[in-house]
């Protein structure tokens, strides 16, 4: 019978690789933090309905790639593809909108979509995103986008570019819609089945085909910039001229309609071309009429998402600092094993301490050459026979220095000098 395996498109995530991750979103938080996010936490499940209406009937999302179920009640259910409804639900369902505006949320969680899996993409992935529910102005959609580049560069990664583009709002993107559909009409012929099938859908969605007789055919397509309406065109040159006043150098990209059918004004990504045809790195933009469309009150919004996997790929191949313990407790007679565990816990309890402990019978020479390999600042000797029983002998391994200490107090020593960094 052959080994089972994780599922096709999921990943195990082991110690050192888990570590890197924490490191990540750590590093996130603290950014989150300095610009006044707070974290919000959504079910990994929502109705299906959420995202039919909020994501849109006509986007891959729910066309071809969600996880629906019903339930033993007969609920029609879908695992979360992406973390902005959900947010907004949060958002009308508990009456975010009553407290003082924007209301700035992140999240750090898991999204389900059956995609084909490719590098840093897979079924099961995790996303950090931001949202900023409450505000039109185009100051926030800038904030959301530094929020992201300082992520990147407190991670290290370089050679990024940052993509822009405006889809218009209710007032100005019905009439290009309708000019772009008759244009694709008049080429219809030269478009593959999916975007035939966009076109009736939502033509927008046509700028997101990697076909390249489509790609032909859009490259001469009308452009949204060019038939905003003035609200918007105003909207848009102030998020250019603050993302330049930043030193962010936006590109305006007329392709970057985004994968979901919420999107009003700016929509943007950062990309890098060291991870080939799949650069993405993280994007969003902004939804002014998703809560509103989902049951809520009118309420403009803007954020983003950012896959780790992606951000992983795109730091490059710096391992994770080696997992290192404070202290290592070794027990010197077999009598002497449950003394040995129960001072490891106390080290444990009263100080931030990371301590380790032989819990598979090591001989003596076995349990300092773990200590070793553990890197332990200093090593603990239980069961000594030249000491009392109710003493304990401490090697510093920086120093070479060796204390003999009560066995009572040396928990509150050791902490002591932890601190103190020995």
């Amino acid at each position: 019978m052959s080994a089972l395996q994780a599922p096709k498109g999921t990943y195990d995530m082991l110690p050192d690789a888990a570590e890197r991750r924490d490191g990540i979103v750590r590093t996130a938080a603290r950014v989150f933090a300095a610009h006044g996010y707070r974290r919000i936490v959504t079910p990994e499940f929502e109705d299906t309905a959420l995202f039919e209406r909020g994501v849109g009937e006509a986007t891959d999302i729910v066309r071809k790639e969600m996880y629906t179920f019903a339930d033993k009640g007969d609920r029609l259910l879908t695992l979360r593809p992406e973390g902005t409804a959900p947010v907004c639900r949060a958002y009308v369902e508990h009456g975010l909108h009553k407290l003082p505006q924007p209301v700035k949320l992140w999240y750090h969680a898991p999204m389900f979509r059956y995609e084909k899996p490719q590098s840093g993409r897979y079924r099961e992935h995790y996303q950090l995103g931001v949202e900023a529910l409450g505000s039109p102005e185009p100051t926030v959609d800038v904030e959301v986008i530094a929020v992201l580049a300082a992520i990147f560069a407190e991670l290290g990664i370089a050679d990024l570019r940052l993509a822009v583009n405006s889809m218009g709002d209710r007032a100005c993107r019905p009439a290009y819609v309708a000019l772009l559909r008759d244009y694709l009409r008049g080429r219809e012929q030269e478009l593959c089945g999916d975007c035939r099938e966009r076109l009736e859908l939502n033509p927008l969605r046509t700028f997101d085909c990697k076909v390249e007789t489509c790609r032909a055919v859009l490259d001469e397509a009308p452009r949204i910039v060019d038939h905003l309406c003035d609200d918007c065109r105003d909207h848009f040159d102030r998020v250019l001229g603050l993302l330049a006043s930043l030193d962010l150098q936006p590109e305006v990209d007329y392709r970057l309609v985004r994968g979901l059918d919420y999107y009003t004004r700016t929509t943007f990504e950062f990309s890098c071309d060291r991870l080939g045809a799949q650069s993405g790195v993280g994007g969003g933009g902004r939804y002014d009429g998703l809560v509103e469309q989902i049951g809520g009150p009118p309420t403009p919004g803007v954020g983003w998402g950012s896959g780790l996997e992606r951000i992983t790929l795109a730091m490059g191949d710096a391992s994770p600092a080696p997992y290192r313990v404070d202290a290592y407790v070794a027990c010197f007679d077999d009598a002497a094993r449950d003394r040995a565990f129960l001072l490891a816990e106390s080290v444990r309890r009263e100080c931030p301490a990371a301590v380790e402990l032989d819990l598979l019978g090591r001989s003596p020479k076995g349990q300092l050459k773990q200590a070793s390999r553990l890197g332990a600042a200093a090593v603990v000797f239980v069961g000594l026979s030249e000491l009392p029983a109710d003493m304990v002998r401490v090697r510093l391994l920086g120093s070479g220095e060796e204390l003999d200490v009560p066995a009572d107090g040396a928990a509150a020593w050791l902490c002591e000098r932890l601190e103190r960094g020995l």
